[in-house]
């Protein structure tokens, strides 16, 4: 049964929604960028009904300024007392549960990493992270990469580019890009998920070709990040397609066991 919760933060009120269902280990769930509780394609409110079936219980919110919520929209590296509030809401309303795990997708996942330990969070799922600090409008260097290799196995690009058919000014632009080199100490944001990371109990689940996924595992690799990964095989970064969802589903369920 899906039953609405209002509760307090920060002199705010927070619009949640509960799935109950008789299990020790509930999942709060965490929306990304603007997303309201539901998510992309409904997709996170078509999760926790299944999740609740096979007997998880699973909370959903509105972070202030977003939603029902009331308040002001901060974005995720202001949502802290929002993730404890609702943190704190779920074990009230579900009083058996005794291991609370957070799932988040894009900067849901990483506000998780951020501030799930203060808010009595025993264990993270996080899908996509974002680790990323725009310095421009161009997608991730890791991204372009990939996406440059991808192309130069397709004889149909060496194609269009023998024919004109191809933006140089682009191309030098993700050029430029690709041939930057990074410190591990120049992103904020990267230093401080992988630094909260190290400490916590967190499976990663990754769009194999979803630009902001391929961005993490970049830096995954030069943090020397050895936390379980799991990949889906999709470019999807909502894991929009039903064969998506239903991959999301069985490695959620999987780390939640």
């Amino acid at each position: 049964m899906r039953r609405l919760i209002t509760f307090p933060c920060a002199g705010e009120t927070l619009v949640g929604s509960l799935d109950a269902a008789a299990g020790t280990t509930g999942l709060l769930i965490v929306s990304g960028g603007n997303e309201i509780r539901c998510g992309a394609h409904r997709g996170m409110a078509a999760l926790a009904s299944r999740l609740a079936v096979d007997g998880v219980p699973v909370f959903r919110f509105d972070r202030r300024g977003i939603g029902d919520s009331t308040g002001e929209n901060g974005g995720f590296e202001t949502s802290a007392d929002d993730i404890k509030a609702a943190a704190a809401t779920f074990r009230a309303q579900c009083p058996q549960i005794t291991r609370l795990v957070g799932f988040g997708n894009c900067d849901a996942a990483s506000a998780l990493a951020l501030f799930g330990r203060d808010a009595n969070i025993d264990a993270l799922i996080l899908a996509n992270p974002w680790v990323i600090e725009a310095t421009d409008d161009l997608p991730p260097a890791a991204a372009i990469r990939a996406r440059y290799a991808e192309r130069l196995r397709d004889p149909r690009a060496w194609l269009r580019l023998a024919r004109g058919g191809v933006d140089f000014s682009k191309l030098a632009s993700g050029l430029g890009k690709i041939f930057e080199s990074p410190s591990k100490d120049s992103n904020t944001l990267e230093q401080s998920v992988f630094t909260a990371l190290a400490t916590q109990d967190a499976t990663i689940i990754l769009a194999e070709r979803d630009a902001t996924a391929i961005a993490f595992r970049a830096a995954a690799r030069r943090r020397r990040y050895a936390g379980p990964v799991v990949t889906i095989d999709t470019a999807s970064h909502s894991f929009a397609r039903t064969d998506d969802k239903t991959a999301l589903f069985e490695a959620i369920r999987a780390a939640l066991r």
